[in-house]
């Protein structure tokens, strides 16, 4: 009898039942809004830490695990913690990525409050790639308080940006990216807007 009833647990498991009525009991990361003050105040959902070895991590938004997504082909480090904006799309039809400058490495799936202070505007072989650039609130990292847009940023950090951007896809065939510049914290401000709309356009 022992024996059967673990034969159906691992069955039901395999099939995701006790998955299924458990998950909304979950802590994932789906539950995470866009922030409590859009656009001003927004949430990033870290992927990737900054000085990471050239492994592009991918959070799974319904679960909140971590999925190794590929090996960079280049070996560069991330410049800044790399991560996203929940509650939101963009036009690739996932959620805004951010780039949060920071000189200390945040582990992967913590959740950041942030205030957006401009964005990289890059094309890749896929279409427009846009990504946020953000700051830590000033409860959070009182040192970076004074920066509100661009012009506060190092010009050699945005430098490094680019620079990785431009080049961490060189060794994958068919792949490439150009980097168009940076644009305003206005900007930021209304891709955010725009990325809230597109999200609960689609739940609709």
């Amino acid at each position: 009898m022992a024996a059967l009833l673990r034969r159906n647990s691992v069955s039901r498991i395999l099939n995701g039942q006790l998955f299924q009525k458990t998950k909304d009991k979950s802590m994932g990361l789906h539950l995470v809004s866009a922030g409590r003050d859009v656009p001003n105040e927004i949430n990033v959902i870290i992927e990737i830490p900054k000085d990471a070895e050239p492994v592009k991590y991918e959070v799974e938004k319904e679960s909140g695990a971590i999925f190794v997504d590929r090996i960079l082909s280049t070996p560069m480090r991330y410049p800044c913690n790399y991560g996203y904006v929940p509650g939101t799309l963009g036009g690739d039809g996932d959620p805004l990525d951010a780039l949060v400058i920071l000189p200390l490495p945040l582990i992967p799936g913590a959740v950041i409050r942030c205030h957006p202070v401009g964005m990289l505007k890059m094309t890749d072989e896929a279409g427009s790639d846009e990504k946020l650039v953000v700051i830590p609130t000033a409860k959070v990292f009182p040192g970076y308080a004074h920066i509100t847009d661009m012009s506060g940023v190092s010009g050699h950090w945005l430098e490094r940006i680019g620079h990785f951007f431009e080049h961490y896809k060189d060794l994958e065939k068919g792949k490439w990216v150009k980097v168009e510049g940076w644009v305003s914290a206005d900007e930021a401000k209304a891709e955010i807007l725009a990325g809230v709309q597109r999200y609960l356009q689609d739940k609709h």
